[in-house]
């Protein structure tokens, strides 16, 4: 089993590490070259900009039983098709049984934005979004 980041704009990547080498788990954290992301712990894979350029290299590696972190509903179906689990910053584990409406709610949401709508971005993030994360990735890997 690794951890694999989608670290664009994740600020959940250093408990994540953290956790991860307190257990001896490998980390593999993924951004593109306009993010600096620095690790004693972690390998880090630079892609190059572009859309969803992250996306692919990260799909490119998981395996069966991986863990992603990320809020890519996309990236996370890729992710449960190739066996992997699929963590959200906000602590959400993304499964077979929730990834539609996820998608479905993603969907809607790009169509209302391509129509002009204005839609509210996401809440300020609290330490109540990090504790929920700690708490659902902990139990991901099986540990206290």
């Amino acid at each position: 089993m690794k951890i694999l980041i989608d670290a664009d704009g994740c600020p959940v990547v250093k408990q994540a590490t953290q956790i991860a080498k307190e257990n001896n788990i490998e980390v593999v954290i993924f951004c593109d070259t306009s993010h600096i992301i620095n690790s004693d712990y972690a390998q880090i894979i630079t892609v190059s900009k572009g859309a969803d350029s992250v996306d692919f290299a990260l799909v490119n590696e998981v395996k069966s039983d991986d863990i992603v972190v990320t809020q890519d509903y996309g990236l996370a179906a890729m992710v449960l098709s190739k066996g992997g689990k699929a963590i959200t910053q906000n602590g959400m584990i993304i499964s077979d049984s929730n990834l539609e409406l996820l998608l479905t709610s993603r969907y809607e949401s790009k169509k209302a934005r391509m129509s002009g709508a204005h839609l509210k971005g996401p809440k300020k993030r609290t330490a109540q979004n990090d504790e929920a994360f700690v708490k659902s990735f902990k139990s991901l890997l099986c540990v206290d």
